[in-house]
C-alpha cells in the first residue's frame, strides 16, 4: 500500500512536486537523486536537514543557552544577597529581579533557566552533528519538533505571564525568547515540508515554499510580541529617560 505523499523538489527547480514513497529522503538536486537511488532501504529511511537549519540550531542554542547561563549567576546572587542589584535590573519594570522571585521563574520547583542549559544545549550539538552530515531517523525528527515546540509555547507562556501577571520584563529571558523563536520556526517549517509532522496533502505545497520564508513568520512574531510590550508598558516608557 502506498504511503501519503511527500512533498519533494523537481531536479533543477524549485517548484514543488508529490510523490508516493515509502520513508524517500528528498531529493534537493539532480546529485541528490542519483544517491538516493543507490541507497539501501536502510539508509533511506534516515532524514537530512540543510546547513542553513543546522546553523539556525546552533546560532538560537548558543543564544539561548548563554542567556539561560547568565540568569543562573544572576539567580545565584539573589540567592546569596537578597539586596543585590543585578546588572538586568534596568527599571521597575525591566527587572531581572523582579521577574525571577515569582513562581513563574521556578516552575518545577527549581528555576527554569536550570532547564534552559540543558534545553538550549540540544539544538547546538544537533546542528553540529548536521554539519557533519548525520541524519537521522523520522520519529527523532519528530521528537526533537515536539520538544521545541513545547519551548516555543513556554516562551509564550511566560511572555503572557511578565506582561499580565508579574507587570514586569527580564531582558535575559527576553534575549532567551530571541533565541528560540526562529529555530522553532525554522525547525517546524522544515519538519511540515518534510512529511516529518503530519498535515493535510492539500498544504504540503504551501509549507514546502514557507520554509524559505521562515524568517518572515520571525519577524512577524517578534513584531506581534514588541507591539504587546509596547501598548503594556506604554505609560512607564518614559521613566528610562
Amino acid at each position: 500500500m502506498l504511503d501519503k505523499p511527500v512533498a519533494s523538489r523537481r531536479c533543477g527547480s524549485s517548484s514543488p512536486v508529490y510523490k508516493y514513497d515509502t520513508k524517500l529522503v528528498k531529493a534537493q538536486n539532480c546529485r541528490g537523486i542519483l544517491e538516493l537511488m543507490s541507497q539501501k532501504p536502510a539508509e533511506q529511511s534516515l532524514i537530512g536537514a540543510p546547513a542553513s537549519l543546522a546553523w539556525m540550531l546552533i546560532a538560537g542554542g548558543v543564544t539561548g543557552w548563554l542567556a539561560a547561563l547568565a540568569l543562573t549567576i544572576e539567580r545565584l546572587r539573589v540567592a546569596t544577597n537578597p539586596d543585590a542589584v543585578l546588572s538586568c535590573d534596568v527599571s521597575p519594570f525591566i527587572s531581572c529581579k523582579s521577574v525571577m522571585l515569582t513562581w513563574q521563574a521556578s516552575l518545577l520547583g527549581f528555576p527554569n533557566s536550570l532547564i534552559g542549559l540543558a534545553a538550549f544545549a540540544v539544538p547546538v550539538v544537533l546542528g553540529f552533528a548536521i554539519l557533519a552530515g548525520a541524519k537521522f531517523a523520522k520519529w527523532f525528527w519528530q521528537l526533537f519538533t515536539l520538544g521545541i515546540t513545547g519551548g516555543f509555547v513556554f516562551v509564550f507562556w511566560l511572555f503572557s505571564q511578565s506582561l499580565f501577571d508579574i507587570g514586569a520584563l527580564c531582558p535575559y529571558c527576553m534575549v532567551a525568547w530571541a533565541g528560540m523563536i526562529p529555530m522553532f520556526w525554522k525547525q517546524f517549517l522544515f519538519a511540515a515540508s518534510e512529511g516529518i509532522v503530519p498535515v493535510p496533502v492539500k498544504t504540503v505545497g504551501f509549507f514546502v515554499n514557507a520554509y524559505d520564508w521562515h524568517w518572515l513568520f520571525t519577524i512577524l512574531t517578534v513584531f506581534g510580541l514588541s507591539a504587546s510590550v509596547i501598548w503594556k508598558f506604554w505609560d512607564l516608557w518614559p521613566s528610562l529617560f
